[in-house]
């Protein structure tokens, strides 16, 4: 298995997720440097990635959104099956440009890892559910989520 560290900026892909034992993780699409040059077709990278830092987990949970422009920097390690996405290590992790605000017209259904939360425009609270539809609780503002299932998932022992 090859190991590298270095720098990767790329956009979220997702909100980030709680992970197992206080980490974080999410997918950050990677566009080639060269890419006016390939074809419009070409695909992008999507590289996997985990945090453990307790500062960093934070950022990601309550500050990171969607489209956010990100740059990470940590330990790639190669994926050992060609067609999955390598998995990055983040050591270090710097906003580059924040996405727009999105506004809801409407009620949405999102992923959280193991976890959904139905947004409604009408509405700050955000009713949260194991990917299983096993009712969670209720969180008071979207901020609160991961607070949410971090509590969900110390009390139930990280079964969603």
């Amino acid at each position: 298995m090859e190991t590298t560290h270095c720098t990767v900026d790329g956009w979220v892909d997702a909100i980030p997720a709680p992970g197992p034992h206080g980490t974080a993780m999410f997918d950050l699409t990677v566009r080639p440097a060269n890419a006016d040059t390939l074809p419009d077709d070409a695909p992008d990278t999507v590289v996997s990635c985990t945090a453990k830092d307790a500062g960093i987990v934070h950022e990601l949970l309550n500050g990171i959104q969607p489209s956010d422009l990100l740059r990470v920097t940590g330990t790639l390690i190669q994926a050992r099956t060609p067609g999955e996405p390598a998995r990055l290590t983040v050591d270090v992790l710097e906003v580059l440009d924040t996405a727009l605000v999105p506004v809801l017209h409407e009620m949405v259904i999102d992923r959280f890892g193991d976890y959904c939360v139905i947004f409604d425009a009408d509405t700050d609270t955000v009713p949260v559910f194991t990917a299983h539809g096993k009712w969670v609780g209720l969180a008071d503002n979207p901020d609160a989520i991961a607070t949410l299932i971090d509590i969900h998932e110390r009390v139930t022992g990280g079964e969603a």
